[in-house]
């Protein structure tokens, strides 16, 4: 675990849905008017009272991303300590099943080796090494 000061000492409880679809995951860069704005992302966000993380990583694609998805199984969870928060990642393999609307212009489907090119926040590092292993083989 990194710990970076965090202002808050509440753990916040973060779903991510890592969708894969021939090769390539859906990635989108995080807006403006958030934390770590302009770094790539995985969709997800925050875990709702009452909600498992399966739950939150499948609620967050539809609403990010306009896409509907099936969970196929879980990567490692990561902890990770930033300025603005202590979160809990929960990261979810996920196949898509239905685009409900246009895929907003913030995502792309990028090839696996290609990740490697793109900045996300320090939290992911664990996951993106894992899927660069992975589609090694």
């Amino acid at each position: 675990m990194t710990y970076d000061s965090p202002s808050s000492t509440v753990r916040v409880e973060i779903a991510v849905a890592v969708v894969e679809q021939e090769g390539k995951f859906l990635i989108g860069l995080r807006p403006a008017d958030v934390a770590l704005a302009g770094l790539w992302e995985f969709p997800g966000g925050k875990v709702e009272t009452g909600e498992t993380a399966a739950d939150a990583a499948v609620r967050e694609c539809l609403e990010e991303a306009g896409l509907t998805v099936r969970i196929t199984g879980a990567y490692p969870e990561t902890e990770h300590d930033y300025r603005h928060a202590r979160v809990r990642l929960h990261f979810f393999a996920c196949v898509p099943v239905e685009q409900t609307r246009p895929l907003p212009t913030r995502f792309r489907w990028v090839n696996a080796a290609e990740l490697k090119g793109y900045e996300f926040p320090p939290a992911n590092g664990a996951l993106l090494k894992l899927l660069g292993q992975r589609n090694k083989a």
